[in-house]
């Protein structure tokens, strides 16, 4: 069955399939399914979740043999299967395999990236689309791309009219994880109240957007100069402390995923691509995950708590000065003591 990304929630509601597949370049929109599948999985008793990336060398024979295992205690799980090209002839025998004997302890749940029309007329495609529920995800322009943005912003809890989401539709161009983050930092800023165009307009200006992001990426380089000279100008164009805090915990929390991740032995290459890091951020990134130590990250994480408290005058302390530590923590690498107030 193929369905679209807005008629994902009600399928999941009927019935959760045997096999999911979730193809598309757009990286927001597949990812925000992958999880939504995922989380009425774990709700419905999928509780382990084994991940296999295609990379080059990929051992069709390991997913074979995962898909035929079964738990002595019965426990359901998740065979997260990522690819970064359509499989082979052999994977393709091994997934239709698994399709034509599903089994209730496993979810198949397969992430593609775009396909042609021709290649979902393909028999394996066909087969596999036939058992389970295939999501084709496509970036959103015009109208589209105007009612995402508003209903997202509802679901953030912001009050917003026609004119604000066009406006904020106007300065992303489609980019949706541009969006998202736009979003996020005004529910940070006026989550609750009503936001006007003029507060669109300071809140998403070029001049603050690009810096808040720059601040996390020289944080991970360790740029402990132009992280300085970037809180400064936040601070003096008026950003609230709680929107750099964000940026830096963000990046925090992804940091310790990784961590763990690489710590069992994932490479970072297919860690990379699947949290589709690109570029300077993926260098970036890989720097700040050879300089801390997990304990590190963690430590920042409770840090980073600390600072949103003195943010929300819940604690004593400047969140500038406050902020200025936390990132000095993350550029160093050190493993900080909890309690700002000691």
């Amino acid at each position: 069955m193929k369905i679209r990304v807005d008629q994902l929630a009600s399928q999941l509601q009927k019935k959760l399939a045997s096999i999911y597949i979730v193809s598309g370049d757009e990286p927001l929109q597949r990812q925000e399914c992958v999880d939504a599948i995922r989380q009425v999985a774990r709700e419905q008793g999928f509780i382990d979740r084994e991940i296999m990336d295609g990379e080059t060398g990929f051992e069709w024979a390991s997913v074979r043999m995962s898909a035929r295992e079964r738990s002595l205690f019965g426990d359901s799980r998740i065979l997260d299967l990522r690819l970064a090209q359509k499989p082979d002839r052999e994977g393709q025998d091994v997934l239709t395999g698994i399709a034509a004997s599903p089994s209730d302890e496993i979810l198949l749940l397969i992430q593609l990236p775009k396909l042609t029309a021709k290649e979902q007329q393909a028999g394996w495609f066909q087969k596999l689309e036939t058992q389970g529920v295939h999501i084709q995800v496509w970036p959103l322009e015009g109208d589209r791309l105007i009612h995402w943005i508003e209903h997202r912003m509802s679901s953030r809890g912001l009050l917003v009219n026609q004119s604000g989401v066009r406006l904020l539709a106007a300065r992303v161009e489609g980019n949706l994880l541009a969006a998202a983050q736009e979003i996020e930092k005004l529910r940070i800023l006026y989550g609750g109240e009503p936001v006007t165009d003029a507060m669109i307009r300071e809140a998403v200006a070029d001049n603050s957007r690009y810096d808040v992001f720059d601040l996390a990426e020289e944080i991970l380089v360790g740029h402990l100069g132009r992280t300085r000279r970037i809180l400064k100008g936040l601070q003096s164009e008026g950003i609230a402390p709680q929107v750099a805090l964000w940026s830096v915990t963000r990046e925090l929390r992804l940091a310790n995923r990784l961590k763990r991740d690489l710590a069992e032995g994932k490479s970072y290459e297919s860690l990379a691509h699947s949290h589709r890091l690109w570029d300077r951020h993926k260098s970036a990134m890989q720097t700040a995950l050879g300089r801390m130590s997990l304990q590190g990250i963690r430590s920042c994480l409770v840090r980073a708590a600390e600072v949103d408290r003195i943010g929300k005058g819940l604690a004593p302390g400047d969140p500038w000065d406050a902020l200025w530590g936390l990132c000095v923590a993350v550029a160093t690498g050190t493993v900080l003591p909890s309690n700002l107030s000691h």
